[in-house]
């Protein structure tokens, strides 16, 4: 069995034009415009310098070498050891200049994908695992790095050196020169060949990297799962097979280096003895110096150098764009739910929240239909009925997590479409039945990064929902520590805290969402004294199937297949005897009988 982690969600768009996507990446850099101009300026007076060594060589040969004068040897040996220290200055602050450019180019590229992953609609993760989402983030924005840093310019520096070698071969000596480059042809064809197999093996190479990722954190995360099953052998042979895809896509990349290299130190030996062989040919007839000679093996050896060089910054270069293309596809994403730029906005609600034939469908088939239902401002309403029936796609839709598909909702008698969206979210406060809290303490978990609410409002919320006892006996109390999580609190005080961290922002609208369903019979009976005061001014709407969390509602709203089958308080739905009736038969009466023992 193989993981079910689509490839067509990780394959590169091949409509997708290097050339466009070069563009793109480009646009990052023009930020740091002038300190790349001042990086190219260093690599020019860098290179040039490099070029220089081996026609100083010459001169000393010949002019000075051969005829004896020790004089003017001393001073050519201190002219080359002064261009050798200035072209190691020149490179070391190059090198160091576009690192710092690299790192702020993935400090803009990483906020932007961190802002936009969090301006997505939830429908975006419910298809996408986060393991390939913190791929994005981490080691594709990582390529890019090495785009900046050792790609652009230091290609534009070797592409600098080789023609900077060609100008000073043919200008020495052009036949000499010719006879070198005789090799260059099958080089290009080498080049060709290998640029083309190298492409297809860093795309599968990307592929494969987000599907070990996506699932070493859908695993890890549900570790406990993993080892109460017993599944860790399993496991262990289905990440066995991601792995061995992505260390054979790598294997491959290697195989390709490991002949091309030994290939283009072959051509370049080829070369070498080219020069030897017509170098010496010429000496004899006097058409050439020892010193022309000893100065063309050295471009030599210069000119084959920076053509391996190209072809590690065309591993960086091909890395890059296939990064730069999930980046890009992520980015690219449009943003389904967006705020009106003039959205309503109020501080407070005084109107009541209208469901108008609203009908909604996460696939094919509707989860609701035609659902039609007022809730006034500070009424308590349940929503019940069979797993499936809608209930918490009802409360998403509210707080516009999912976008309506037919009908509309009103909220203050606006539709939620043209509200401003954190004004929207400001008025409500939300409580799941799957608790999520943040690695940090106590408080700030209630909190949610608004220092601007104070200690006693904090402690305030946590007496109201019984939460206040359990936190003052952790270490450090309010200021204690909560791992990843919540992996050091019980289901229950996870709860607790959920509830408080609702309470504390004070909304006007309440939703819980099965919020007592992990906590004994005698937290939850306090909760629910508490609920009397909290919910006595908001409007609150509760899904919940324990009797106790909806008997005393104003109203309960029976669900049945995505359609509203009944309404009414909890006195009337019994008499009516319909869907309500015999739900209470079979799951509240037991529950009732036994809260009330």
């Amino acid at each position: 069995m193989r993981p079910n982690l689509r490839i067509e969600e990780d394959s590169i768009d091949k409509k997708m034009v290097d050339r466009k996507l070069f563009s793109r990446l480009l646009d990052y850099g023009k930020p740091y415009w002038h300190w790349i101009s001042g990086a190219v300026v260093l690599i020019i007076i860098g290179m040039s310098l490099e070029i220089l060594g081996p026609y100083i060589t010459k001169i000393a040969i010949d002019r000075y070498i051969i005829p004896g004068d020790l004089q003017g040897l001393l001073f050519i040996v201190a002219l080359y050891f002064a261009v050798l220290i200035g072209n190691f200055l020149f490179k070391y602050l190059q090198i160091m200049l576009m690192q710092y450019i690299g790192q702020r180019v993935m400090l803009d590229l990483r906020q932007q994908l961190f802002s936009h992953l969090q301006r997505l609609q939830q429908q975006f993760f419910d298809k996408n695992p986060i393991g390939r989402l913190m791929t994005r983030v981490t080691s594709d924005v990582e390529s890019l790095n090495q785009l900046f840093t050792e790609g652009l310019v230091m290609v534009f520096g070797d592409l600098l050196l080789i023609g900077g070698i060609l100008v000073m071969m043919l200008s020495i000596h052009a036949p000499l020169a010719l006879w070198t480059l005789s090799v260059v042809p099958l080089l290009l064809v080498l080049s060709f060949i290998f640029r083309k197999k190298v492409r297809e093996s860093f795309s599968q190479i990307r592929v494969f990297l987000a599907r070990i990722n996506a699932y070493l954190q859908e695993h890890i995360s549900g570790i406990t799962i993993v080892q109460l099953y017993n599944r860790e052998k399993k496991n262990f042979d289905m990440f066995k097979s991601i792995n061995w895809d992505h260390t054979a896509s790598y294997i491959r990349t290697i195989f390709y280096y490991a002949l091309f290299y030994p290939a283009v130190e072959l051509l370049g030996a080829v070369a070498l003895a080219i020069i030897i062989f017509r170098g010496g040919f010429y000496i004899q007839n006097e058409l050439v110096t020892f010193g022309i000679l000893v100065a063309f093996i050295q471009y030599a050896q210069m000119f084959f150098r920076p053509i391996s060089d190209l072809s590690e910054k065309y591993n960086i270069l091909q890395s890059a764009l296939a990064a730069s293309e999930r980046i890009f596809k992520l980015l690219d994403t449009k943003i389904a739910i967006k705020s009106s730029s003039d959205g309503y906005f109020t501080r407070e609600l005084v109107k009541p929240i209208i469901f108008r034939n609203v009908s909604f469908a996460y696939h094919d088939e509707k989860v609701l239909q035609d659902i039609g239902l007022t809730i006034p401002i500070g009424q308590r309403y349940a929503l019940v009925g069979h797993t499936g029936a809608g209930k918490t796609t009802l409360t998403r839709l509210l707080g516009r997590f999912y976008e309506i598909q037919e009908g509309e909702i009103l909220i203050d008698g606006h539709d939620i479409r043209t509200w401003n969206l954190q004004n929207l979210r400001s008025h409500m406060a939300v409580v799941q039945q799957d608790v999520f809290l943040f690695s940090g303490t106590v408080i700030e978990n209630i909190r949610l990064g608004k220092e601007d609410i104070p200690v006693s409002q904090v402690k305030e919320a946590a007496e109201m929902v019984n939460a206040h006892h359990f936190i003052e006996k952790m270490p450090g109390g309010y200021e204690a520590k909560i791992r990843e999580r919540g992996g050091n609190l019980s289901q229950g005080q996870k709860q607790l805290l959920a509830l408080a961290r609702a309470i504390v922002f004070d909304p006007q609208i309440l939703i819980l969402d099965e919020a007592t369903s992990n906590i004994d019979s005698e937290s939850e009976y306090l909760i629910q004294q508490a609920l009397k005061i909290v919910l006595a001014e908001r409007t609150a709407i509760v899904i919940a199937h324990r009797l106790s969390t909806i008997q005393y509602m104003d109203q309960i709203v029976v669900m049945h297949h995505g359609k509203i089958h009944e309404i009414g308080d909890h006195q009337e739905l019994l008499k009516k005897r319909g869907l309500y009736y015999r739900l209470y038969q079979l799951q509240y009466k037991d529950q009732e009988m036994a809260f009330l023992k």
